[in-house]
C-alpha cells in the first residue's frame, strides 16, 4: 500500500499515528495564572546532549502552551507503567483553572529550578526552561523545545551509578489507543565501544 497524506488512506483510522512507535509519554508539568496543569504527550523525545535539549509538540494551543508562554517553564515527568491510569486521567479535558493532579489524585512536588510543579513519583522529571515555541505547518500544530536546567531521578531507579529504566518500566505510545510497557532491557555495544 502506498498513499500520499494530502490524498488519504482509505482507512479506518490513520496509519500515521502508528507508524514512529514506540514514542516515549511527556507527562508535561506547568503553572500559570490560573493554576497547575498536568497533561500527556506522545510527540516528545530528548534532542540534544550538551546542553541537555528535550522537545515536545502539541496540537493546539492547550492549557500547557498557555501555561508555559506564560511563565517560560515546564518539566517533563517520565511515565512508568504504574501511572498508566493517572496519566491517561490528565489527558481528560478540563476547564482551564481546574488542576489535573488534583483531579487525577496525582502527588506534586516542588522543582528546584524552576517554579513549577513536577510529579512526586516520577522515575525522573526533567526541568525546563523554554528555549522555543515554534508554529508548525497547518492548523495548530506548535513545537515547544526547552533547555534541561534541573534533573530529578527516584532512588530506586538509580542502580550501580547508572539510571536502570527497567526498575520502572517505561509505558511508551504505540498510536491509536495502544500503549507498550518495556519489560526487557539489554546491552548491545556499539563498534568502538569497550
Amino acid at each position: 500500500m502506498f498513499y500520499r497524506p494530502e490524498d488519504g488512506h482509505g482507512l479506518p483510522h490513520n496509519p500515521f499515528n502508528a507508524i514512529v512507535t514506540p514514542r516515549p509519554i511527556g507527562w508535561i508539568s506547568t503553572t500559570g495564572s490560573q493554576g497547575d496543569n498536568l497533561a500527556p504527550y506522545s510527540f516528545f523525545n530528548a534532542v540534544a546532549y550538551v546542553p541537555p535539549q528535550v522537545m515536545f509538540a502539541s496540537t493546539g494551543a492547550k492549557d500547557s502552551l498557555n501555561n508555559l508562554r506564560e511563565t517560560g517553564v515546564f518539566a517533563v515527568n517520565i511515565v512508568g507503567a504504574d501511572m498508566l491510569d493517572a496519566m491517561s486521567a490528565t489527558s481528560a479535558n478540563l476547564p482551564r483553572d481546574r488542576d489535573e493532579f488534583t483531579a487525577a489524585g496525582v502527588a506534586k512536588a516542588a522543582c528546584t529550578t524552576i517554579t513549577c510543579p513536577r510529579v512526586a513519583d516520577a522515575p525522573a522529571t526533567l526541568e525546563c526552561v523554554v528555549s522555543q515555541i515554534i508554529e508548525l505547518k497547518g492548523r495548530d500544530n506548535f513545537l515547544i523545545l526547552g533547555e534541561v536546567t534541573g534533573i530529578h531521578l527516584r532512588d530506586d531507579c538509580v542502580v550501580d551509578g547508572r539510571f536502570d529504566p527497567s526498575r520502572y518500566q517505561p509505558l511508551a505510545r504505540m498510536g491509536y489507543r495502544d500503549y507498550a510497557i518495556v519489560t526487557e532491557v539489554f546491552e548491545h555495544l556499539r563498534p568502538g565501544d569497550s
